[in-house]
């Protein structure tokens, strides 16, 4: 899985920082700004607190691996479809 730059307490910090026009991200780097994540994660995150945006962060990662749970039994009874209707 993709590691992930920015702690929790750091996103939060920075949106809080950049708040109001402000050019820099409070303590993260200009990057924050330049890239425009500073929009999209002001759009996730912009009325969480901490402990919200831990548990926010906890659900995706459950909901991620639970679609490719689905993925790989939706693949696994489309493989068998195929081998009982060859067979027959």
């Amino acid at each position: 899985m993709k590691r992930r730059r920015f702690a929790d307490e750091q996103i939060i910090g920075g949106i809080a920082g950049a708040g109001g026009g402000v050019e820099d991200g409070g303590s993260l780097s200009q990057e924050w700004v330049y890239s425009g994540n500073l929009l999209c994660r002001k759009a996730k995150y912009g009325g969480l607190g901490v402990p919200e945006a831990k548990r926010l962060r906890t659900l995706e990662d459950e909901n991620g691996r639970l679609k490719r749970l689905v993925a790989e039994a939706t693949l696994d009874d489309a493989v068998l479809k195929d081998l009982a209707a060859k067979k027959y």
